[in-house]
């Protein structure tokens, strides 16, 4: 996809919603979360819409600190995304399908056979959200107490991708012959031990399973610190990322751009997917009353509890005077580091209260978050666009399943109207579709 054509157009399904509430909502189906049907149909709908790709969150914990958050969030029911996504490949035929997993309690040689595999049942619609873990709970669900430092989990990350891309190139593409008169089943002349021995990971090799439909799944990378920048820019094919303010959205992009040149690589072949949160409306009250309802079935424990994760658990808000103003600074976290710097910078420009910025946090979660009408979500989406802040975008709908339904068919005739979005598949896989190459067989480049 050339910079200058239309943008891409991804979309989260987390359970029943993006905002903290919304599976209070009467139009959203409680048990979503768990319903095969349900995830099909929100899939088939961003299907016909020709969305670029599906996009399946996930953390390996119950990411609440206490019973009293945990009895009120919807999060904690809900598929893990691989598992999902192989079964939503069989009721989908175009759509890319987006798994997260984690490099912090994975090991390589079992995400890199399940991406392969989910690659092979989709006929190559497969990506893999690349992340480290960042909560401690996650940590004590696999024998440790807390996390490893933030840089040393983007080291053992970049170790990890390696191995995994060295795995999937353990067979070259034309390897399998499957001669029954000779009876060879596989040429192992085209066959290639990794033997990788690092600081972190120590795999043999080879995969036991041929080289993916699209060489390697799509790689998707979701951290945006100084760690995430570099690491984005030497493996991210799109990144995905929460920039709510214009000016931080183009100093981002181009960082990333400048910083995925120095390795070499071309600018169309990274893409930037900041998330947007539309809240459609027909007029803009009806648009602001959808937020106001939400706001209102949202308990103030999960609301202080969520913002006191994504501010990174370094805070605790119910000691706070909530009418006091946020400081400019918090003590650094382990967590997410830079969704703390994202949110704090917006509490500094708009001189929030700690009151203002929970509420904002429930709603967005520090993402760019538009309530209006579908001319004016649009035209915020193309300003970001055409300012070169975004090469297309991962929408958050707050519920599911009206706010998809909702800008499938009032925001999307609108991008379509300006030229900026397209109206039907140009590819098989998922890297045509997203105008990225077919990576070469890195075993063959002595050749």
């Amino acid at each position: 996809m050339q910079r200058n054509d239309q943008m891409a157009l991804g979309v989260m399904l987390l359970s029943v919603g993006y905002h903290e509430a919304a599976w209070r909502d009467p139009s959203v189906p409680a048990n979503g979360g768990v319903d095969i049907d349900y995830y099909a149909y929100l899939a088939a709908l961003a299907e016909r819409a020709a969305f670029h790709f599906v996009f399946l969150p996930d953390h390996l914990s119950v990411a609440e600190p206490d019973q009293a958050s945990i009895a009120r969030v919807s999060r904690n029911e809900r598929f893990e995304p691989i598992t999902l996504l192989s079964a939503l490949s069989s009721r989908t035929q175009d759509i890319g399908l987006v798994a997260t997993a984690t490099t912090t309690y994975h090991q390589p040689y079992h995400l890199a056979r399940m991406f392969a595999s989910l690659d092979y049942l989709s006929r190559g619609r497969a990506a893999w959200n690349i992340v480290t873990s960042a909560s401690k709970f996650e940590a004590q669900n696999f024998g440790e107490q807390e996390l490893p430092d933030h840089d040393e989990r983007y080291a053992r990350a970049r170790e990890f991708v390696e191995v995994v891309k060295g795995l999937w190139d353990s067979w070259e593409d034309d390897a399998f012959i499957r001669d029954k008169r000779s009876g060879i089943f596989a040429d192992t002349t085209k066959l290639h031990l990794l033997n990788h021995r690092g600081d972190y990971l120590s795999v043999r090799g080879p995969l036991n399973i041929a080289r993916p439909p699209q060489g390697y799944p799509v790689l998707v990378q979701a951290g945006a610190s100084d760690s995430g920048i570099r690491f984005g820019a030497e493996f991210g094919e799109v990144v995905f990322t929460a920039e709510p303010s214009p000016e931080n959205g183009k100093l981002f992009y181009a960082t990333l751009k400048e910083n995925a040149r120095a390795f070499g690589r071309n600018d169309d072949q990274v893409l930037v997917m900041p998330g947007i949160v539309p809240i459609v409306g027909r007029t803009k009250q009806e648009a602001s009353d959808k937020l106001q309802r939400l706001q209102s079935y949202t308990h103030v424990d999960v609301a202080i509890g969520a913002a006191d994760r994504w501010l990174g658990s370094v805070t605790n808000l119910r000691l706070m005077d909530l009418d006091s103003l946020v400081p400019e600074r918090l003590p650094q976290t382990n967590f997410i580091q830079s969704r703390q710097r994202v949110l704090l910078d917006v509490a500094a420009r708009q001189k929030f209260t700690w009151r203002q910025l929970i509420r904002l946090i429930s709603d967005s979660h520090g993402h760019l978050m538009v309530v209006g009408t579908p001319d004016e979500i649009a035209n915020t989406m193309v300003d970001t666009f055409d300012q070169r802040a975004a090469d297309g975008f991962n929408v958050l709908p707050a519920t599911f399943p009206s706010e998809l339904k909702d800008f499938v068919e009032l925001v999307v005739p609108e991008l379509r109207r300006r030229g900026k979005f397209r109206s039907g598949y140009s590819g098989q896989t998922l890297r045509e579709n997203l105008g990225l190459k077919r990576p070469f067989d890195r075993s063959r480049r002595h050749e």
